[in-house]
């Protein structure tokens, strides 16, 4: 699987299986443009939906450890979003590099544990949302009325003009 979105990196990653389990390498800094200084571990209950959220100088990367995830992303960078949906699956190998200017955020259709790494710690200047059923996205999600942190329920529809600049 590949992306349209500038930025947007989605790998299969190698796994290396033999009798005892498999290994699996998430990452090489090589890889990337910026270093990643934060790791995270989100679990997610089955139709939780977590977003959009977006950042203006933090980059993403995302690994579903266990579960399905209904994934969007919406690059906002532009002068209109450009909107991808796609599932990621627990036990995929895949990770998805998500650049500052991308709202992102996941259903999940199964319960669902994500580890996720971020280029910096957390700072509640660089939090962002857009409400997850933004008409002018039109996210088609798997659920109607998804449980929603208090967070996201109020997240503000898209307004291009009250967008901050990306870096």
């Amino acid at each position: 699987m590949t992306s349209d979105i500038p930025g947007v990196v989605v790998s299969q990653r190698r796994t290396w299986p033999d009798e005892r389990g498999d290994f699996l390498e998430l990452f090489r800094s090589d890889e990337y443009p910026q270093a990643f200084v934060q790791f995270n571990h989100s679990f997610s209950r089955a139709n939780v939906l977590r977003g959009l959220h977006y950042h203006q100088h933090q980059a993403d990367l995302w690994y579903i450890v266990r579960g399905l995830a209904q994934v969007a992303l919406a690059d906002l960078r532009g002068d209109r979003a450009h909107v991808e949906v796609f599932e990621l699956a627990g036990g995929s190998a895949t990770t998805v590099y998500i650049p500052p200017g991308v709202a992102h955020g996941y259903l999940a259709v199964e319960d669902v544990d994500m580890l996720y790494a971020v280029t910096r710690t957390y700072d509640p200047d660089d939090e962002h949302g857009v409400a997850w059923n933004d008409p002018e996205l039109g996210i088609a999600w798997r659920v109607r009325d998804p449980v929603l942190s208090e967070r996201d329920r109020t997240n503000p529809q898209l307004r291009w003009p009250d967008l901050p600049s990306f870096s």
